[in-house]
């Protein structure tokens, strides 16, 4: 994939600083059958960065959905002013773990639990990273999550799950995160395939009705897989299935990586399209940006821009 560009008119953005990356920090967290592996990626100046949090997808490649994943929306954050920090769940293909244990093989009760690590632990993440100590904003705190990284954010959000062994309905959500951005989450019961349900039926016992904080839901109009529903819409259920208030960016012609979000000139990348790639990455950013400070008119900007473009790349609609 070639550098992605942004239109000259569609930039409520600040210049891009240099970054630098740090990984892996390793934190023994009880419960995880291995330790939990951390990246942080940041600016090289400033002080008082807020922190975006970034959950991998499930995914098909070998790396992708690791801390190494994500490139084309991790550097872009750090470059325009965030403390990105990933963690490799359970479910990455790089820990070949067990995918027949109680959590499946999605481990979507320890993912958003990897969060709460990692924000219990600040103070050690920071002190691990040269230069990082004392530079973060820790009342400033969003989560970008992609796939089943969505579905993660939606579940620190306040959506429920019930686990389909002890019928108990668990609640994760996590007070300490105050944006979050959910991109193509797995949808509810309704519309789920057979061959969904069958393989990963943890993925379809989620109740976005309890899902009250606002979140900005991400969904691709081409991103349609009959395995995994025959709806059509079914990626934008966490919208349409939650309380207000909630904002749905509906993206023309996105299949399920929008582009090209998972990696650098990735395989698995079905609709490549570098604009698409740099369209959303502003969006997102914007989005995160106004909601973590709220007199910043960013996202305003970008739903100004959509509403007047008549070749726009997406829809935003609010409730």
């Amino acid at each position: 994939m070639s550098e992605p560009t942004i239109k000259p008119d569609r930039e409520p953005l600040p210049d891009a600083t240099p970054i630098i990356a740090y990984s892996p920090i390793i934190l023994d967290v009880p419960g995880r059958q291995v330790p939990l592996e951390v990246k942080v990626t940041m600016p090289t100046t400033g002080d008082d960065l807020p922190i975006l949090l970034l959950s991998h997808g499930h995914g098909a490649s070998n790396f992708l959905s690791s801390i190494r994943g994500y490139g084309p929306l991790v550097e872009f954050y750090a470059a325009h002013g965030f403390v990105v920090i990933q963690a490799t769940h359970q479910d990455s293909k790089t820990l070949a773990l067990d995918p027949k244990g109680p959590e499946g093989a999605v481990f979507w009760r320890s993912r958003p639990l990897d969060f709460h690590a990692i924000l219990d632990r600040l103070d050690e993440i920071e002190a691990a990273v040269p230069g990082l100590a004392g530079r973060t904003d820790r009342d400033r705190v969003a989560v970008v999550g992609h796939s089943m990284g969505g579905h993660t954010t939606a579940v620190l959000a306040g959506a429920t799950v019930t686990d389909i062994h002890t019928g108990e309905k668990v609640d994760l959500s996590e007070p300490r995160i105050s944006a979050f951005v959910t991109i193509a989450p797995a949808g509810g019961p309704e519309g789920a395939a057979p061959w969904l349900r069958e393989h990963y039926p943890e993925s379809v016992q989620t109740d976005y009705g309890t899902m009250t904080r606002p979140v900005l839901v991400v969904a691709g109009d081409k991103d349609f897989n009959p395995n995994f529903s025959t709806r059509k819409d079914w990626r934008a259920d966490a919208y349409n299935l939650a309380p207000s208030p909630k904002t749905l960016l509906t993206v023309f012609g996105a299949e399920h990586i929008f582009g090209g979000i998972s990696g650098w000139d990735a395989n698995e990348t079905s609709d490549e399209n570098p604009e698409r790639v740099a369209e959303l990455q502003r969006a997102t950013w914007a989005y995160v940006r106004s909601a973590l400070f709220p007199e910043d008119d960013a996202w305003s900007q970008v739903v100004d821009g959509f509403a007047s473009d008549d070749d726009a790349f997406a829809r935003v609609d609010r409730k």
